[in-house]
């Protein structure tokens, strides 16, 4: 089957309640091997645009687990991909009823940079609306001249990358806080 790459669409509030559904399943399967089970990417961030596809960041204990787990994941409907382009990473994808693209698992051993990048990206546009908003509008810069789907990637590379790189600085700067504090 072939899948339509879906470009943005605006926010739904209905992307929470599936994520919450999905993290469930995710920590059934997992039990105690889940650190952490987050949602991330676009959907995570109210009133902007984002392609309907829930983003979900597992921290798991090791990658043996996630191994493990690999079997019980693909009866839940999640299709394994390995690593997928990042090292260390496993990933996987799920469908919805339709057929179209619902869900994408960005699973990382405990201590993986790439936990810290995805947190700090969505915890930075949930801190900052007007950066938020800026991504979006950048969105819909694409959109009113879209091309598809690697073409939006590519086209919001460089606002991602700048934007990522303030956030880990932001987010690093608000854990020693944090810490001195505790």
């Amino acid at each position: 089957m072939t899948r339509t790459k879906k470009p943005p669409v605006p926010h739904d509030p209905a992307w929470a309640s599936a994520f919450v559904a999905a993290r469930q399943t995710i920590s059934s399967i997992l039990g105690d091997d889940a650190i952490g089970i987050h949602h991330v990417g676009s959907t995570a961030i109210p009133d902007i645009l984002a392609k309907p596809v829930i983003d979900i960041l597992i921290e798991a204990t090791s990658l043996e687990a996630l191994g493990r787990a690999h079997d019980a994941f693909g009866r839940a409907g999640f299709i394994g991909k390995g690593e997928k382009g990042i090292e260390g990473r496993r990933y996987f994808m799920k469908d919805n009823v339709e057929g179209a693209r619902s869900h994408h698992i960005h699973a990382f051993a405990k201590g993986s940079p790439h936990i810290e990048r995805h947190l700090a990206f969505r915890d930075y546009l949930l801190a900052y609306p007007d950066i938020a908003r800026a991504y979006s509008q950048v969105k819909q810069e694409i959109l009113a001249d879209w091309r598809g789907i690697d073409d939006y990637i590519a086209r919001k590379a460089s606002f991602v990358g700048e934007t990522e790189r303030a956030a880990l600085n932001w987010y690093r700067a608000r854990s020693i806080t944090k810490g001195a504090q505790g």
